[in-house]
């Protein structure tokens, strides 16, 4: 399983994760981002490219070395400053209210443990900041959620801890942020795979 996650699962997740019907989810979620940012599994960088003139540093996290190695390629030559760290969204290695805005783009989804990342982003959060998020997950309808319920069993053994069925914007609401924006809606593909949910919350 380890060579799998160090020499395919990498070269997978860039190739799946750079489709581009993804790129405006992308640039929608960091198009609210200034100041410090902290971008949480930040993966071969998708997003750097795509941060607006009033972000100042973008430090990202992400387990994956060999996913950070092509972030800091990817980071060369842009404007703001960057650091990669690798280490799990559970245990920030950040000070306390040290950003000013959080983006999780297909994230939540993989962590182990959803609620302590939630912990995390309110730990290091300034109290003004602002946690911008796209993601996949529970589908409406009943149908759709009993085949994301069954599909994960696999696809999460494949896909890096992914989970079809996690219900975002509950998780976010039920773990001390208070949402200011969400839309959800289906994206071009399978539809236990595409229903996205796209937010901005703030601390209570």
């Amino acid at each position: 399983m380890r060579f799998y996650e160090k020499h395919i699962l990498p070269g997978l997740t860039h190739l799946t994760m750079g489709q581009e019907q993804l790129l405006p989810y992308r640039r929608r979620a960091v198009s609210g981002a200034k100041g410090r940012v902290l971008e949480i599994g930040i993966g071969s960088g998708l997003n750097l490219a795509l941060y607006p003139d009033a972000v100042d540093q973008i430090v990202g996290v992400d387990p994956s070395p060999e996913l950070l190695n092509q972030a800091a390629e990817a980071s060369q030559g842009l404007t703001p400053t960057t650091e990669m760290i690798e280490g799990v969204a559970e245990a920030l290695p950040l000070e306390d209210r040290s950003v000013d805005c959080v983006i999780a783009t297909w994230t939540l989804c993989s962590v182990s443990e959803p609620e302590k990342v939630l912990a995390e982003i309110q730990r290091v959060l300034k109290p003004d900041g602002v946690f911008r998020f796209v993601e996949h997950g529970t589908a409406p309808e009943p149908s759709v959620q009993r085949w994301q319920r069954w599909l994960t069993l696999a696809w999460k053994r494949c896909a890096g801890n992914c989970h079809l069925d996690r219900q975002t914007d509950t998780l976010v609401e039920q773990n001390g942020f208070r949402m200011e924006r969400l839309d959800t809606g289906y994206a071009k593909g399978p539809k236990p795979f595409v229903f996205m949910y796209e937010g901005q919350a703030r601390l209570y």
